[in-house]
Formats: structure tokens, sequence, C-alpha cells
């Protein structure tokens, strides 16, 4: 009785006994994929360890010079000068900024635009649009930040005429942009996954399309929509040339998006030139500066989790 319920091998099903040999070679070979897969996994989780010890070791270093209190609450920042500063305030502070901007461009247009590529628009036209926008996820960076500069500045000129020259707004209006399609593709994605029963269920208790997308499909992906966001969210964070091209290099301490300034990784790149001598305070510092990114993306990322476990919760 117990053998007639094993799981028979498709070569038993026939009649035909594996001989031990080709058991033993099948095992080897399970056990060669899986560590391999194993590798592969822990690849990703290496590299992250790695970066995180590296931004760790040197940080450390930069703060045996410079204290950690005078590092978050200086708002002048110039480990370049005669008379070097260290607050990391102003950066930040460029840093939210712009991503501050694309965010508040990116978020609702692309929910807008999936919940239309989704609910409403038919397979002949998503298959036009959406290759449309994942394509322009391929255009360089420095074609925005140029782009953002010697386009989009002229033009908002026109219409705010206190704007200066190298300005937050410009690029962060950009990075909205340039962010939009992965913001899209993954939220209309998610949507696309969402049961056609709930759907249905929703049209049958008298709800409209847009009801349906907005109070079924949408807290239904709420998990892959969120993703996307992030995703978004961490893509502005860590832009470099459209920062570095269209705000200027200035570290000031302001939240005016008409005003220039400085993010964190524009200086990361200014220092990394090689103007600067290794192992000396202001080459160290930008690995504080990378740190700080790398918490603040972090962060963001841990709030990201707790609202969608809470969200889930809710529905």
């Amino acid at each position: 009785m117990a053998t007639s319920l094993q799981r028979a091998s498709p070569a038993s099903s026939y009649g035909i006994q594996p001989s031990p040999g080709f058991l033993a070679r099948r095992r080897l070979v399970d056990r060669l994929v899986r560590s391999l897969l194993f590798a592969a996994a822990s690849l990703s989780v290496l590299v992250t360890l790695a970066i995180v010890y590296v931004l760790v070791s040197e940080s450390l270093l930069f703060f045996r010079h410079v204290g950690l209190v005078e590092f978050l609450t200086d708002t002048q920042w110039t480990p370049l000068f005669a008379n070097p500063r260290y607050g990391i305030l102003p950066l930040l502070a460029g840093t939210v900024t712009v991503s501050v901007i694309a965010l508040l461009v990116a978020i609702p247009a692309g929910t807008v635009l999936a919940i239309y590529l989704s609910e409403y628009a038919d397979n002949r036209l998503r298959e036009v649009v959406k290759p449309l926008l994942e394509t322009l996820a391929g255009v360089p960076t420095v074609v925005f930040g140029y782009f953002a500069l010697l386009f989009v500045t002229p033009l908002l000129r026109r219409v705010i005429p206190g704007l200066a020259g190298f300005n937050m707004l410009s690029p962060g209006l950009v990075m909205g942009v340039m962010i939009l399609p992965y913001i899209v593709s993954l939220s209309e994605d998610a949507m696309r996954a969402v049961p056609d029963g709930l759907r249905e269920g929703a049209c049958a208790l008298g709800y409209t399309r847009l009801q349906t997308a907005t109070r079924v499909v949408l807290p239904a992906a709420l998990s892959g929509v969120t993703a996307a966001y992030l995703l978004g969210m961490a893509r502005a964070v860590g832009e470099t040339m459209v920062v570095a091209i269209a705000a200027g290099q200035n570290p000031d301490f302001t939240f005016n998006p008409l005003e220039g300034a400085a993010t964190i990784t524009t200086y990361i790149v200014q220092v990394s030139l090689g103007d600067v001598a290794y192992g000396t305070i202001a080459y160290q510092s930008i690995f504080a500066a990378g740190l700080t990114l790398f918490l603040l993306t972090l962060a963001f990322n841990i709030l990201g989790f707790f609202l969608r476990r809470r969200f889930r919760q809710a529905y």
C-alpha cells in the first residue's frame, strides 16, 4: 500500500526502471544547479554588504576629524575651501528639493497614465504607447541635463522672471519626466495582474469604470504601485548629471526651487574628478555624503515597506 502511494518517476510509469548511475547523475545535477542559484542570489547580498563596508569604514575616518553634530547641524558645506565647513544640510536640502519636485510630477502623471493603459486603452494602443515610454528610459541622462538647461530653463524664465540661470525647478521637472517610464511600466504591470473577478464584482455592484480603477484595482495593486514609486524615488535621489548641469554646484542651504543648489551626487562627482588628494578629509567627505544618501534611500524603502503592510492589513 505504501509502495503504491509513492510518486512514480516518468521512466517507471512506462515500466522502465532508471539505473543507479542515472539517479546519481540527476542528484549531482540537482545539487549543482541549486548551488549556482544560491550563489547568484547571494551575489547581490555580498555586493550590498561590500558597499556598506566601504562607506562605513571610510566615513569613520572622516568622523575622526569632524564631529557628527557639526556634520548634521551646520548649514555650510565648504570642504574644499581654506576654512572648511562640513555641514551636510545644504547638500541634503538640494537633494530633497529636486527629488520632491520630480516625484510631484512623476507620481500623479504616472499613476493616471498607468490607470489609462490598464483599464481604458485597447491592446493596440497599449502596445504602441508602453514601448515608447520604455524607450524614453534609455535616453542618456546628460541629454536630459542639457535639455533642462538650454530649453526648460529659458522657457520657465519667460514665465518666472526672477528665475536664476541655475535652479532646482528646471531639473526637478525634467527628472519627473525622466522617471515617468519606471512608474508607468511597473504600475501598469501591477494593475494588469489584478484578477478580472475583482473588476467584474465591482461592475456588478454598480461601480463605474473610474470607480473600479481607483477603489478596487489600485488598492489591490498597491504593493506593485508602491514599489514603482520607490524605484522612481531612488532614481530621482541618485540622479547626478541632470542636477549637475542644470542646478549648479553651489551648496547653498535653501529649499527655494527658484534658486540653484548642489546635491549629494553632484558633490561626489565634483570631488571624484581627481583634484583632491587621496586620504585627505575632503576626499573622505564623499564617503560620508554617500553614506548619508544610502541611509536616506534606506529610510524611504523602510517607510514604503511599512506603508504597504499597513495598507494590506486595511484591505
